[in-house]
């Protein structure tokens, strides 16, 4: 019987730890911009600067939109393997830090008043503001897709990649927490315990970008001095027949992950943008709360995300987002119904737990789903990737934009509790759906004419005696294709 892909992954030596982590770090810029873009830009733009709910929701479409751009044109470009004397420093870490540098030059400007046009019409100050939040959204995405591909870069072993995507996902976790509590300290000094966000918060806000995009440099810093892009001590990968993007925009499961991953995005993402919105409007809490709720959301993440490469290993990639999408529709149902003195004082913090552990759940699994997707074809990652970032930030600026222009239609105080009970529980509804579709098979698997899977041989490093060299493949077989 021939061995299975898990058979020969068994082979391989673990990634360091001190690799691990610093791969882990190398997103945390990324991080605390999207915290603060997806929890706090309405709230900036519509309580602070006092735009109408359609334009601050047009700001974060613009967002979006230039990125789903964005994002296939950088995987494309970060999958080329040419000759550019640039990418002597590594493909994706060349991305990387071009990505970094625009993210740090353009986001602080994202967070401030229209220099020299504080007075002028809200359409003129739409254009100011989109100039740097192109940049910084092009910037975004090139540390996204660069990060993101090199996890298949580093290691072709299914639960280590998980654990990759885990500890990043913890990092990701960290730096929300790390920036709710910046903003509780920032707004809690001189604030009264039950003031609400308005147009004097503007110079808060500032200190809360400059403090967390500090951090951020930091942590990209060491990224760029501890992780060496194809040379992790150990490094095998499996081989695989090297696919184009023609050929993966032909395959099918490429578009029921991208669905997956959509979904998981929506859920995700739209319960950070309006559960601010919701405490402020439908709840009437005061601006503590505001940083302590979305706090408890992204503890109870972290918490999870040490938990979730077991749930994984133990029930599987489809069993585990089962559990998390079970998680994420529970907390919805309870926003829909809950109220009273008890739910704003306990249950919110109750509901926050449920809906950070379901998309940490989801999210993690999710990108595990794609890393099975991509398998040994590591030259395609980042174009999957990208491909995956542009489903969903499009998918992200649609639903915003369309729940925003609804949003000027009505004064029901209810609103963004029913957007958190409709568009988030049905986003969950919907991953599990078209997760049903792909339940029958083995995502990333190939087979051959009569139904048998095909697995690819491992290239390994030559510094193990017991392995094979680049050149030779632990078996040979017809349906084999090796790449040296």
């Amino acid at each position: 019987m021939e061995p299975s892909r898990h058979d020969y992954t068994e082979l391989i030596r673990r990634l360091p730890l001190k690799l691990r982590l610093a791969y882990g770090i190398g997103h945390v810029l990324n991080d605390i911009c999207a915290s603060m873009w997806f929890t706090y830009l309405l709230v900036f733009f519509h309580l602070v600067l006092k735009f109408d709910s359609f334009l601050s929701g047009v700001v974060l479409l613009v967002g979006q939109v230039a990125d789903a751009v964005a994002t296939p044109f950088i995987g494309l470009q970060s999958d080329r393997d040419d000759d550019f004397w640039l990418c002597k420093y590594g493909r994706r870490k060349t991305w990387h830090l071009l990505g970094t540098i625009c993210v740090l030059g353009s986001f602080p400007f994202i967070f401030s008043p229209c220099l020299n046009c504080e007075g002028s019409h809200q359409m003129a100050q739409l254009v100011y503001y989109s100039a740097f939040i192109i940049i910084f959204q092009f910037g975004w995405a090139s540390v996204q897709i660069s990060h993101l591909s090199m996890i298949p870069d580093l290691t072709p072993s299914e639960h280590e990649r998980t654990e990759l995507t885990a500890i990043r996902y913890s990092f990701t976790v960290c730096s929300n927490v790390l920036v709710y509590l910046i903003t509780w300290l920032v707004l809690h000094i001189g604030s009264e315990n039950d003031a609400q966000i308005g147009p004097g918060d503007i110079g808060k806000f500032q200190h809360i970008v400059l403090i967390g995009i500090g951090i951020g440099a930091l942590t990209s810093s060491a990224f760029h001095l501890l992780v060496s892009e194809g040379s992790a001590p150990g490094h095998v990968r499996l081989a695989g027949q090297r696919k184009s993007a023609g050929s993966l925009l032909k395959d099918v499961q490429l578009y029921q992950v991208a669905l997956v991953y959509m979904s998981t995005r929506l859920f995700a993402n739209l319960s950070q943008v309006y559960i601010p919105l919701y405490l402020h409007e439908s709840l009437s809490m005061g601006a503590e709360s505001l940083a302590v709720v979305p706090l408890v959301m992204f503890l109870s993440s972290f918490a999870m995300s040490l938990l979730v490469n077991v749930l994984n290993k133990k029930c599987g990639r489809k069993l585990a987002f089962l559990v998390g999408g079970i998680l994420g529709i529970s907390a919805c149902v309870w926003i829909h119904f809950g109220s009273g003195v008890f739910y704003t004082k306990y249950g919110i913090y109750l509901v926050a737990i449920l809906l950070g552990a379901g998309s940490s759940v989801m999210l993690v699994t999710s990108l595990g789903i794609t890393a099975d997707l991509i398998g040994p074809n590591i030259e395609s990652g980042a174009f999957v990737y990208g491909t995956m970032s542009f489903m969903d930030k499009l998918s992200n600026g649609v639903a915003v934009t369309v729940i925003q222009d609804l949003k000027s239609t009505t004064l029901s105080p209810d609103y963004y509790r029913d957007v958190l009970m409709s568009v988030c529980g049905g986003a969950a509804i919907f991953g599990l759906v078209v997760l049903a579709t792909l339940a029958p098979f083995q995502i990333g698997t190939k087979r051959t004419a009569d139904g048998e899977p095909v697995y690819a041989a491992i290239e390994s490093n030559p510094e193990f005696e017991s392995e094979p060299t680049h050149s030779t493949p632990l078996i040979q077989n017809d349906n084999q294709v090796v790449i040296s």
